[in-house]
């Protein structure tokens, strides 16, 4: 029997003892009598040569940057034949070797850890440049104490052009994810409006992991077809991996905006804000337990303060907002808790035939501080739990969220936040590949402020992107997507087709009725995901959606490219920058 699994198995004989270690384990860790998922893609271990090659001392590092047409990470003799593979190959500039390297948690002349190796892998494919990355060691003949270690990456193409034009508009986006192979971000988007001749744009220029320190930076401006003026720098390193210790960020933020606030109903008067944001976050991440396996390694006790700023220079009179809910605040926010955060490789969920990191784990944190607003002093307490992890039947996950502000002993702006994921196996018909995905939302608010602005809405996070009128808003809401994806099988020309069905449900609701007793609002979506053998990560869709109703516009209502295929979003398991639940 695997020693590791008898190591796990002592440990819960142990736990069961008492019911605090029993309560202590659950906490923690997963039972060893748990079924392990069938789907033959999912890899979760270290592979078996790296093990093997644990604690030798890593004498070389052989980085191979491979063009995207033609190339492969694990066939090292497959090369680029065609004239467009060739030619296109020649106008890519390669990820510099360096840049790879930067993004290593190994070196030279140290042990072998094999859980940096796995991870390097992982932080590698997750960078927006890359397609697909092997790491793997290499004995060295008559050397048993030492190894090298090669690292081959393969591009994706990184210029991408995008663009929509109508009656009314045009836009063209162009971004670049690895400006001249070091691995920076460089994204812009242009658009100009034929009535007025108006222009707007967008910019974001990121530094990604500044000399392997790994902290980002972001500069970002947008200037809007109505003038609104958005200004943004950041510097942030997060817990970008389980091993990391330390993390934090600092960013500031201006903004001038138009934006419309009621009157008397339904007239809304046009305002001017203007404002600015300060923030700054530390944490630390310490080992609950010693030893080196990856359950131990991957289970942290993390503290993390906070500090932000809103300063408004210009804002709505107290006769149109009389709540002052739009106006400056200082938010002090701690929090602590335990997180465990793995990753399993699978395939087929988010692209096509592509290794992707799906995390699982659990989350217990707690959230207190105080926010200082309109010459008031307001407590904040939060919790939040979130496990996910896979089963037999498919992956779920769950994301539990409760906070609230006190004004002595009353409780104000209390959000309770209940979200679910789940999708299925890996599922087979034929020669085409299935997964059935589900996302459950309920949000529902206690206390909020008497402003509109202090409203939810069925939006884009729920399915139902096209439900933009103001006066359409609640306290409460409930909401449920279903998205059958299907993958079929060959391609056009490097072109691979993932047909989808989609169908969102929501209730919405307020504080004087039930949204168990409200209009049922819908929308059925037909469309198809395309992704390129070479574009990876540069996937578009179409699809077309119908709306039984939306309110204050129309009923049997059409419209296209109303969904966007990443709104199964995946809790990663960290405990951030601190902040109070977001209520939308």
């Amino acid at each position: 029997m695997d020693s590791t699994k008898v190591m796990y198995q002592k440990i819960e004989k142990y736990s069961n003892k008492s019911n605090f270690r029993k309560f202590l384990h659950k906490l923690i860790f997963s039972s060893t009598q748990r079924s392990k998922p069938s789907n033959n893609n999912l890899r979760d271990k270290i592979d078996e040569k790296i093990g093997k090659s644990e604690g030798k001392i890593i004498r070389n590092i052989d980085i191979v940057s491979l063009d995207p047409f033609g190339y492969s990470d694990e066939d090292e003799n497959r090369e680029p034949h065609n004239s467009f593979e060739i030619f296109g190959n020649k106008i890519h500039i390669k990820s510099k070797k360096w840049t790879i390297r930067n993004n290593l948690l190994f070196k030279k002349n140290q042990p072998l850890d094999s859980l940096l190796i796995k991870e390097s892998e992982r932080l590698l494919r997750r960078q927006r440049f890359v397609r697909s990355v092997l790491i793997k060691t290499i004995p060295i003949e008559n050397n048993v104490d030492s190894i090298d270690v090669s690292v081959r990456v393969l591009d994706t193409w990184s210029l991408i052009p995008n663009g929509a034009i109508s009656g009314s508009r045009m836009n063209l986006e162009l971004t670049e994810r690895n400006f001249f192979g070091l691995g920076q971000e460089f994204e812009n988007d242009f658009g100009k409006q034929f009535s007025d001749n108006k222009n707007s744009y967008s910019g974001k220029y990121s530094f990604n992991n500044i000399k392997n320190t790994f902290i980002d930076a972001s500069f970002s401006y947008s200037s809007s077809f109505n003038n609104d003026v958005s200004k943004r720098v950041i510097v942030e390193r997060t817990f970008f991996s389980p091993i990391t210790k330390y993390a934090g960020g600092v960013s500031y933020e201006t903004q001038k905006y138009t934006d419309s606030l009621p009157t008397i109903l339904p007239e809304f008067e046009t305002i001017i804000f203007e404002n600015e944001t300060k923030s700054f976050w530390l944490g630390n991440a310490s080992k609950l337990f010693k030893g080196k396996s990856i359950d131990f390694r991957s289970t942290n006790f993390v503290t993390t303060i906070g500090y932000k700023k809103v300063n408004y220079i210009r804002n709505a009179s107290i006769m149109i907002d009389p709540s002052q809910f739009l106006s400056g605040e200082e938010l002090y926010l701690i929090s602590f808790g335990i997180t465990t955060r793995k990753f399993i490789q699978d395939k087929y969920l988010f692209n096509f035939d592509i290794i992707e990191d799906v995390p699982f784990g659990k989350v217990y944190s707690i959230t207190a501080g105080f926010q200082n607003k309109n010459n008031t002093r307001r407590n904040y307490y939060g919790g939040r739990f979130s496990y996910g992890h896979y089963y037999p039947f498919g992956y779920l996950s769950t994301n539990i969220e409760l906070g609230s502000f006190f004004n002595d002993t009353k409780t104000q702006e209390t959000t309770l936040k209940i979200e679910a994921n789940y999708f299925t196996s890996l599922l087979s018909l034929g020669n085409w590949r299935i997964r059935q995905f589900i996302k459950p939302s309920l949000v529902v608010g206690i206390n909020r402020e008497n402003s509109i602005k202090d409203r939810i809405s069925l939006n884009s996070l729920n399915g139902f992107d096209g439900f933009t009128n103001p006066l359409f808003n609640g306290t409460k809401k409930l909401s449920v997507v279903f998205q059958t994806q299907t993958y079929a099988p060959g391609n056009w020309k490097g072109f691979h087709f993932s047909p989808f069905i989609n169908t969102s449900f929501g209730l919405l609701g307020d504080s004087h009725d039930s949204f168990l007793n409200n209009k049922l609002y819908s929308k059925f979506t037909l469309g198809v995901l395309i992704n390129n053998d070479y574009l990876v990560f540069n996937r578009f869709q179409v699809s077309f959606s119908y709306y039984p109703s939306i309110p204050f516009e129309d009923s049997n209502v059409f419209k296209t490219n109303t969904l966007k295929n990443d709104d199964f979003n995946i809790p990663d398991y960290t405990i951030g920058q601190p902040t109070i639940v977001d209520f939308r």
